[in-house]
């Protein structure tokens, strides 16, 4: 039988979590501080933990993972989650991070893959010098979602390594804030990153952009001229809109990508150029392929690793941090700080955002203008945000929509009736003893949940 460690604070967060495991077949032990966690270590053979990061102790859940030098997988959970933690847990040897709220099936299949064998730790060999390069930026992506925490694991995963990577998404959903993660994260953090906006420029001007160009090699080509491609050399070059580029140009890029080397407009010998190349774009490049306008090969050339960055919509639970961050930086320094009222905050999140995280911060900046007495209110908003539509909206997805996915008291009161009776053997004596009520209440809490406890047994 599979045997699982389960480390978290929160007694009623750990006992979830060994509901779920047993009812899988899975043994668990339980333990609410890293000392009580290494000690049943040094006792059973675990074929998993899983410990929360975030402990109230002098010791927290990644101080545990780097204790726990065994050989077993450990999965880190956590409330608070973002991208320096994830890089940090990555490089400190964890299988997998996971967020809360989480989903029942998200856990078991982490589990599952962690004690099968079937994927390696996260850590690929992050250099440590790099890891925290530069500490969190400014402009940094941010969100606690699930589907955030998936994305920095990827960053984590592919930063140490030269992969080329494909970033897709929405414009205005911040790829070029990923590219430059994982720029930040990587062995090349030292070295330059440089962004092109392939969509912007007409081929020609693409070509010697990327490429440079010598002295005389087209009309205004005065003196020769370095191009962006050999610019990165040592580090990252950043190609936003990949999707826009023409077929020729497709064709010059996947040499370029396959040879490692580049040859500028005009010259008759190329040069070796060590860059390494992320690429974004808001198309459906799958579709491209099909449909004859993108090269099949360089789209698999592109896409060695691929993260997906979703849609504000997607993700309203990031608004509020999104907004509060927005809010902080758009007040000038040493001016009076603002706030957002509560009926605000519902109109944002209620709003959908075709812009995104770049409309988002637009919307913020606005508000900050027009906002009076230190709150933003939703008359402090952007028309569009105005509209009879979204506070309709706001009024009947108040805050608490934010979350849905989270379990109701009465959900967690239910899990735990059936955790404590099955603890007890279905003992109805001892399950009402374990949670400080009489019978009669028992009778009633299994009653308003549906539970039936005939059969069950009355004796001690």
């Amino acid at each position: 039988m599979k045997q699982i460690l389960v480390v978290d604070d929160d007694a009623a967060s750990g006992e979830l979590l060994e509901e779920i495991f047993a009812a899988q077949g899975w043994r668990t032990l339980a333990a609410q501080t890293p000392q009580r966690a290494r000690e049943l270590a040094d006792q059973e053979r675990f074929d998993l933990v899983v410990s929360d990061i975030n402990l109230e102790a002098a010791e927290n859940g990644l101080d545990l993972l780097r204790s726990l030098r065994n050989g077993c997988p450990v999965i880190l959970v956590t409330a608070f989650g973002s991208l320096e933690t994830a890089i940090e847990a990555t490089h400190e040897g964890a299988y997998d991070f996971i967020s809360k709220p989480f989903k029942v099936e998200e856990v078991v299949a982490a589990a599952r893959r962690a004690m099968g064998g079937t994927k390696h730790a996260l850590n690929p060999g992050l250099d440590e010098t790099h890891a925290g390069a530069q500490g969190a930026a400014e402009n940094e992506i941010t969100g606690r979602s699930p589907a955030m925490i998936r994305l920095y694991l990827e960053i984590a995963r592919v930063a140490p390594s030269r992969a080329t990577a494909l970033i897709t998404g929405e414009s205005g959903t911040g790829k070029e804030l990923v590219a430059r993660s994982i720029h930040r994260h990587s062995p090349r953090a030292a070295s330059g990153f440089v962004a092109v906006n392939c969509g912007a420029l007409t081929e020609t001007l693409l070509e010697a952009e990327l490429f440079g160009a010598l002295k005389g090699s087209y009309t205004g080509a005065n003196i020769d001229r370095k191009g962006l491609w050999e610019e990165a050399d040592g580090g990252t070059l950043f190609l936003d809109e990949i999707g826009e580029t023409s077929q020729a140009m497709q064709v010059k890029l996947l040499r370029a990508l396959q040879e490692g080397e580049i040859r500028p407009v005009g010259a008759t010998r190329s040069r070796q150029v060590d860059a390494r190349i992320i690429a974004a774009t808001n198309k459906d490049l799958e579709a491209e392929v099909k449909a004859g306008r993108f090269r099949e090969d360089l789209f698999y050339r592109l896409s060695v690793v691929t993260l997906h960055l979703p849609p504000l919509r997607e993700r309203r639970t990031d608004i509020p941090l999104l907004a509060e961050n927005f809010l902080r930086r758009a007040v000038p320094e040493g001016e009076r700080s603002f706030r957002l009222s509560d009926e605000a905050l519902a109109c944002l999140v209620a709003y959908d955002w075709a812009g995104n995280v770049r409309e988002l911060q637009s919307a913020i900046e606005h508000a900050v203008l027009h906002a009076r007495d230190g709150e933003v209110t939703p008359d402090d908003l952007p028309p569009r945000l105005q509209s009879e539509d979204v506070r309709r909206a706001a009024q009947h997805s108040p805050l608490s929509a934010l979350y849905a996915d989270l379990p109701t008291f009465d959900e967690m009161e239910r899990r735990y009736l059936l955790h404590v009776m099955e603890a007890t053997g279905g003992n109805r004596s001892r399950a009402a003893e374990v949670l400080g009520i009489n019978r009669r209440t028992l009778y009633r809490m299994a009653e308003r949940f549906g539970i039936n406890l005939e059969g069950e047994s009355d004796s001690s």
